[in-house]
């Protein structure tokens, strides 16, 4: 699975948000300065091309849905960031977020939890 931009990335948000919808529907979801009609519409085919988004003809138009599930686009973004970031350690992953102060302990303790439970 390719590395999305970040435009990209705010394109599947939409679709994931949408399910399905024509870059006009896209373009409209688009929260502050929106990119012009050619541009978001570059970015879909991009999508498509990189196997994220599929299509549905409605004569010359396209409505655009994704491929891949937010789920599944996530594992993926987790895995990576943890090889290229934390040494594939999810020890260093959990001690960056308890030293940036981004979990709590009371957050620590359920994640205790979840881990015993499943063994």
């Amino acid at each position: 699975m390719q590395k999305l931009t970040n435009k990209e990335e705010e394109v599947m948000k939409i679709l994931w948000s949408l399910e399905k919808g024509f870059v006009k529907e896209i373009m409209e979801e688009i929260e502050g300065e929106k990119p012009h009609y050619n541009t978001l519409s570059t970015i879909v085919r991009n999508l498509e091309d990189k196997k994220y988004v599929g299509h549905e003809a409605f004569g010359k138009t396209h409505r655009y849905f994704p491929l891949v599930s937010k789920e599944n686009y996530r594992k993926q973004f987790v895995n990576s960031s943890m090889v290229d970031f934390f040494d594939n350690s999810y020890k260093s992953l959990v001690s960056f977020f308890a030293k940036e102060e981004k979990i709590s302990v009371e957050e620590l303790k359920e994640i205790i939890d979840l881990i015993e439970k499943r063994k």
